[in-house]
C-alpha cells in the first residue's frame, strides 16, 4: 500500500516537473499573452490591452523599425514596457522631443535599438534613457488580442515620420 501511494507520486511529481519545463519553454521561447498599461502607446495600444507577444524574433535577430517590443525597462529591470523600435544599430535616429525648435541626431551603437512610444507627448522612452541594449528586448508583439473589437494585427505608427532612412 505505502509502496503504491510511494510510486503514484512519484509519477505525479515525474509529470509536474515535465509538463513545467514544457510551459517554461514555450513561454521563454515561443511567446504568451501580455497585458499593456500606461499611455505611452496610444493610440496603438491603450491602457489594459491584452497582446500576443512573440519571443522568436528576438533569438533569431529579426526585429526591425517599426515592431512594437516588449523590453526589461532600462530604469527598473523588475518591470517590462512595452515600445516601437525606431532605429537599429548603425542608424541615425531624432533624439529630440516634438516640440523642440532645433532637432538633434544621433546614430545608434552596435547591439543597441531606439525605442519610442507611440504617444510621443507622453512617453519615457530612449529620448530620456538612450539606446537599449538588444539583451533586454522579451518579444515582439504580433497582435491585438482584447478587445475583441480591435483583435488583429497592430497598426503602423503614427510617427513613421521619425524613422529616418540615410
Amino acid at each position: 500500500m505505502l509502496r503504491n501511494a510511494l510510486g503514484k507520486t512519484c509519477r505525479f511529481l515525474g509529470y509536474t516537473v515535465q509538463y513545467g519545463c514544457i510551459a517554461h519553454c514555450a513561454f521563454e521561447y515561443l511567446g504568451g499573452i501580455v497585458v499593456c498599461s500606461g499611455p505611452s502607446m496610444e493610440p496603438t495600444i491603450q491602457n489594459s490591452d491584452i497582446v500576443f507577444s512573440e519571443n522568436l524574433s528576438r533569438h533569431f535577430y529579426c526585429i526591425r523599425k517599426g515592431d512594437i517590443v516588449i523590453v526589461k525597462s532600462p530604469n527598473d529591470p523588475k518591470a517590462n514596457i512595452c515600445k516601437r523600435v525606431i532605429g537599429l544599430e548603425g542608424d541615425k535616429v531624432c533624439t529630440s522631443n516634438p516640440s523642440d525648435f532645433l532637432k538633434s541626431h544621433s546614430y545608434v551603437p552596435k547591439g543597441h535599438v531606439w525605442l519610442e512610444g507611440d504617444n510621443l507627448r507622453n512617453s519615457t522612452d530612449s529620448r530620456c534613457y538612450g539606446p537599449v541594449p538588444y539583451g533586454l528586448i522579451r518579444g515582439r508583439i504580433c497582435f491585438k488580442i482584447w478587445p475583441l473589437n480591435d483583435f488583429g494585427f497592430l497598426r503602423a505608427s503614427p510617427n513613421s515620420h521619425r524613422f529616418l532612412d540615410d
